[in-house]
């Protein structure tokens, strides 16, 4: 069977983890890194080629059949639509854009031209995160009462310095995107929309740094019953602290924990024993900060399973848009900072 080619658009740090599963996964060939910055292109394999423009890529290397999207967030909508008018597939790295209404447009053109959009959510993939879903989808938890994610991490100095996009409203969008849009998926993912949204932002030592709060608390309903709260803040100092997210329900009560919400810390409900679960994968390391779970083998996985038609999406278009769609309701309850 011949490997599925994919290109890699953006080798900043995520870009460069596609490329190297890519490269070490047995069904996948990559033919193509493309990034502006030609000075990244020491740190691709030398026999991969490398483009600093999309249109260049595309005009020589025709048979790629996948490109994985790993550029700032403002660019995802744009550099989609272009891959998917070149009929190719897309693999679009969180968030799928800063946007509902951009959203719409790649769903659109992807119907149009009947090529897949794969969504990165990898915290999909962690085992207490599948334990926790499989729970809830069997309605072991019964109704839910009340669910609080609270996610506090360190980003400073060192970060923005190394991503200067990071931090710029049109570029990098907000703290929920950039940072936890993988814990507002989870929350969609597990029990569905929100609304009565209600917001507070801070800026409390970022203001250099960004055009946007780094912190926040949200309070709102779920559409299919109980309240919810998201508590955010990028100003921990010095290392991140945790990811949580506690569920008060009918039957019990469960806190999913760590940094990475990559833990069971408590579990009490009805009739149940907890299972053991296989470990999660370690948090992409970059060095002075760290990131979600590194999942990203997974997410290749699932787009070779589903093209060759033997799985469906993980997360498919229509749930990266609901991702944004909440952040972007969120943003839009209260006031932001304004620089």
């Amino acid at each position: 069977m011949n490997k599925i080619k994919f290109a890699v658009i953006g080798a900043g740090h995520i870009g460069k983890r596609h490329a190297d599963i890519v490269l070490s996964h047995d069904d996948t060939e990559l033919v193509a890194v493309c990034d502006n910055n030609e000075t990244l292109k020491s740190s691709i394999a030398q026999e991969i080629p490398f483009y600093t423009s999309v249109a260049e890529m595309f005009n020589q290397q025709p048979a790629i059949e996948v490109v994985a999207i790993c550029s700032p967030n403002g660019l995802h909508a744009e550099q989609a639509l272009i891959a998917l008018e070149k009929g190719k597939h897309v693999v679009i790295e969180k968030p799928m854009a800063l946007t509902k209404s951009d959203c719409e447009k790649v769903i659109f053109k992807a119907l149009q031209v009947q090529k897949q959009v794969f969504c990165v959510m990898q915290n999909r993939y962690s085992p207490p995160s599948v334990w926790i879903k499989e729970l809830v989808d069997k309605n072991a938890l019964g109704k839910i009462y009340m669910v609080h994610i609270d996610c506090f991490w360190n980003r400073d100095k060192r970060y923005y310095k190394e991503h200067k996009w990071k931090g710029s409203a049109n570029l990098d969008g907000g703290t929920l995107f950039t940072q936890f849009s993988h814990f507002v998926d989870m929350m969609y993912w597990l029990f569905g929309d929100i609304t009565n949204i209600q917001s507070r932002f801070r800026d409390f030592n970022h203001t250099s740094q960004t055009a946007f709060e780094d912190s926040g608390s949200v309070l709102f309903d779920f559409i299919t019953g109980g309240i919810g709260t998201i508590n955010f803040s990028t100003a921990v100092r010095n290392t991140n602290f945790e990811s949580t997210m506690t569920i008060i329900a009918e039957n019990g009560t469960v806190k999913l924990g760590g940094q990475y919400m990559n833990q069971v810390y408590y579990c009490d409900l009805k009739d149940y024993v907890m299972p053991e679960l296989e470990p999660s994968n370690p948090a992409n390391d970059y060095g002075h900060y760290k990131g979600s779970a590194a999942n990203h083998g997974f997410v290749i996985q699932n787009v070779v399973d589903t093209l060759r038609g033997q799985t469906n999406i993980s997360t498919n278009a229509l749930e990266g848009m609901k991702v944004v769609d909440i952040i972007e309701r969120i943003y839009q309850s209260s006031p932001r900072i304004v620089k």
